[in-house]
């Protein structure tokens, strides 16, 4: 595995990517806390009350970002370990996960900061390009097979 250049290369941004997330994790606790806005009733009981079980569009904006990552992150594990496997040149391989990487830490920032649009949906959008050539091919490699 550690001979695997393009494998080296997912796991690197796969885990930058995971990092990012608990992070942006971490950001909504920070949220909810500063805010005091809280999911659970005992959570609000003991952060001054049950006033505090409430929603917060500081906190939903977060929660909005994670789920995203969520909805794009899981997705891209999937494909580039496949794509790992189907022996692409490492330096194209490479571009596919930075690609990804950035456009996904871009849309975060945009989000959380409130970015002016289409910031964010450039950003998605240009995460998603990686993610269809890297399903594109899999589905290429795997067709003859079916």
């Amino acid at each position: 595995m550690m001979e695997n250049k393009v494998f080296l290369s997912f796991a690197f941004y796969s885990t930058v990517l995971i990092v990012k997330m608990y992070v942006v994790a971490i950001i909504t606790g920070q949220v909810r806390l500063r805010n005091k806005a809280f999911a659970n009733p005992e959570d609000a009981l003991r952060n001054g009350g049950l006033q505090y079980y409430r929603q917060d569009p500081d906190v939903e904006r977060c929660r909005r970002a994670h789920r995203n990552d969520m909805e794009n992150i899981f997705p891209f594990l999937f494909l580039g370990a496949i794509y790992s496997l189907l022996e692409p040149s490492p330096a194209v391989a490479r571009l596919h996960f930075f690609v990804f990487c950035v456009g996904r830490v871009v849309h975060t920032l945009a989000y959380l900061l409130r970015l002016r649009a289409p910031t964010r949906s450039m950003a998605y959008s240009v995460a998603q390009l990686p993610c269809f050539s890297m399903a594109l091919q899999i589905l290429l490699a795997a067709a003859p097979y079916w």
